[in-house]
């Protein structure tokens, strides 16, 4: 089966936001989603877009999706790429979606000079791990991943 992996347009917001709601539903986490169609159509389609999305189809149907977006080193002082979301339908795990998806923003990030490529992956998901190591990826150990959100960040943000 060949796997086609393009640039989702305006029209795939339903698709995207469909399986960001599945890719929510396996990280255990739906309840976190409050993302909505209209929202991902202005964040990824407005008039300053805030990430991108690959899609990965077969047979015609889209079974896979990818969302990655500029970051910035200091330290390489050049963009890099950091992958939000990778999910595969379920049906379609371990059949080279997932891989042929990170080939799709691997080869963004080299095209566009990127110095690497980032992602974030739970600590129990076993599965995605051996599959990223066994492209080459390794974890980053001495980095702890901090979030500040909700009133913390409105407090913060109205400090003086």
């Amino acid at each position: 089966m060949t796997i086609e992996i393009r640039a989702a347009t305006e029209s795939d917001v339903p698709i995207v936001f469909r399986m960001i709601q599945a890719l929510a539903e396996y990280e255990r986490m739906s309840h976190r989603v409050t993302a909505t169609e209209e929202g991902l159509r202005a964040a990824l389609f407005g008039a300053r877009p805030v990430a991108e999305v690959a899609l990965a189809y077969a047979a015609g149907e889209p079974v896979g999706v990818a969302v990655f977006y500029p970051t910035f080193s200091t330290f390489a002082g050049r963009a890099g790429l950091y992958l939000e979301d990778l999910f595969v339908e379920p049906a379609w795990r371990r059949h080279g979606v997932g891989r042929k998806l990170l080939e799709h923003v691997a080869r963004l990030a080299g095209d566009r000079g990127c110095h690497g490529l980032s992602w974030s992956v739970l600590g129990w998901n076993e599965s995605a791990i051996r599959f990223y190591r066994s492209l080459g990826a390794e974890p980053v150990e001495d980095w702890s991943v901090f979030r500040l959100s909700g009133e913390p960040l409105a407090r913060l943000a109205r400090s003086e």
